[in-house]
């Protein structure tokens, strides 16, 4: 799909401007403190910790967006007679981070990275983020290897967790690995990627996991200047690695719950009214939902470039709410689950840019030695979800407001025009589907998504008028 640009240098710095605004406007932090800093320079100095264990030699990789310096995990994956011996290699923030410091202490003020389109306010100072406990190639680092044992059916047999020092020897972009798997160039790393992630795609189908395929909308600076926005297609590659983190989330939880300590990421199954709504709009968009057919199977199964499947894909929005986090010390939740994922998990993965997963694995490090888990962890367990749910907020509001500005800047100069559409979203009275005076488009080009004025039917193809686009407000608005 082409991209649409932003020329008109005013409009690019109007829309910079507007960035800034939003950041302030929603309270995102701003530089380091001095003593955050100060304490920075002395941990790069001399670590917390000296990890003994040697993995220098085992050839991780590491596969992330283009540009990332934060790479929080390095996978390497080799056969193990009839299954597989996944080893994945994720940041030691304890290495460099005294409970109680002033790096800890602002980390957790801020929660987790937030991104803008221009800038990103990370959770640790780049030096320690992007740099010493980064897992960049051709670098000696600390980690927390999983080392998991899987199953010819994909399944995990075991795990251990321990601290080791590692050298990632390939950075891969997701586009470089998905051509050197569909060119037949990849070495086993690639090909065992492919085979594993697959294995465990069809396990979360058995499962009845779910994702919710709703196109990715991003933002970007191009070499000049402008800003585009687009909607990306997503690679199978990603899914592949993206089964890896899950499936290290779900074993840190199995550890977890068995020890009876830590920190877990939940979310209740739908509601049966919400699920009724949604096999009543699948039925009326002539999309209809086999009554043996999970919902994951159903969601899996639909196609995001025809429009009616379109429509029901953002209407399937209502199945996938409550998410939160759930600590605890001696007690295990009542319900522990993550309905989306079909099991326990924990958010395990990316310590450098989500403050909850330092303290999962340290939990996890210390439950797989059978030894105490730290009371540095125990004590900060109570005061995370409330720290994790307002960084989540504060985050999904910037990226929102960030998209929204970049639409209108997008489309400023363009009121009066008429744009292909597809209404995806429609107001719900009494779990029945109406025509209604208040809807939602997504327009495919430029990639926008915004209100509508005017009658509309889910799932309708229509010539949607732009008649309004304020940078300053964000507000992009269609009719009829």
């Amino acid at each position: 799909m082409p991209r649409q640009i932003v020329t008109a240098r005013h409009v690019s710095a109007a829309l910079k401007a507007r960035y800034a605004a939003i950041r302030e406007e929603l309270g995102v932090p701003g530089e380091f403190p001095p003593e955050v800093l100060a304490e920075t320079e002395r941990v790069l100095r001399e670590p917390l910790l000296t990890v003994d264990r040697d993995e220098t030699a085992v050839p991780f990789c590491t596969i992330d967006p283009p540009g990332s310096m934060d790479l929080d995990q390095a996978l390497h994956i080799e056969r193990n007679g009839n299954g597989y011996r996944v080893r994945y290699a994720i940041a030691h923030l304890a290495s460099f981070i005294e409970p109680g410091g002033a790096i800890d202490t602002e980390a957790r003020r801020r929660g987790q990275t937030i991104y803008s389109p221009d800038v990103r306010v990370p959770l640790h100072p780049p030096a320690l983020s992007e740099g010493a406990a980064s897992l960049l190639p051709g670098q000696e680092r600390p980690a927390y290897v999983w080392d998991m044992q899987v199953d010819r059916t994909g399944e995990g047999t075991s795990v251990q967790v321990y601290a080791a020092r590692v050298r990632s020897v390939d950075r891969f972009d997701y586009e470089q690995v998905q051509e050197l798997i569909d060119g037949g160039t990849g070495d086993q790393r690639m090909v065992l990627l492919k085979e594993v992630g697959l294995l465990r795609l069809a396990r979360e189908a058995v499962r009845g996991g779910a994702n919710l395929p709703i196109p990715d909308q991003e933002v970007h600076q191009d070499e000049d200047g402008s800003w585009t926005v687009h909607f990306r297609p997503p690679l199978a590659c990603e899914d592949w690695n993206a089964q890896i983190s899950l499936m290290t989330g779900m074993a840190a939880a199995e550890l977890m719950i068995g020890a009876k300590v830590g920190l877990l990421r939940t979310m209740p199954p739908a509601e049966q009214k919400a699920i009724d709504r949604f096999r009543h709009q699948a039925k009326a968009l002539g999309v209809p939902w086999g009554g043996k057919q999970s919902y994951g199977e159903f969601l899996r199964s639909l196609d995001r470039t025809e429009p009616k499947q379109l429509a029901l894909i953002y209407e399937a929005t209502g199945l996938f709410r409550g998410a939160g986090y759930a600590a605890f010390d001696g007690v295990v939740p009542e319900h522990p689950e993550h309905a989306a994922v079909a099991s326990t998990y924990a958010h395990t993965t990316a310590p450098l840019r989500r403050l909850g997963d330092r303290f999962v694995l340290a939990a996890c490090e210390a439950i797989s030695a059978q030894h105490d888990v730290p009371g540095w962890v125990r004590e900060t367990l109570p005061t995370l979800p409330d720290i994790l749910k307002k960084s989540d907020q504060l985050a999904n509001a910037v990226a929102r407001a960030s998209i929204d500005a970049t639409e209108a800047a997008i489309l400023a100069d363009r009121v009066g025009e008429k744009f292909p559409a597809v209404v995806v979203e429609v107001a719900v009275d009494g779990g029945e589907r109406r025509r209604s005076r208040g809807a939602v488009v997504q327009v495919l080009e430029p990639a926008v998504v915004a209100e509508l004025e005017g009658d509309a039917d889910l799932g309708a193809e229509i010539e949607a008028e732009l008649v309004r686009a304020d940078i300053g407000t964000g507000k992009v608005l269609f009719r009829r």
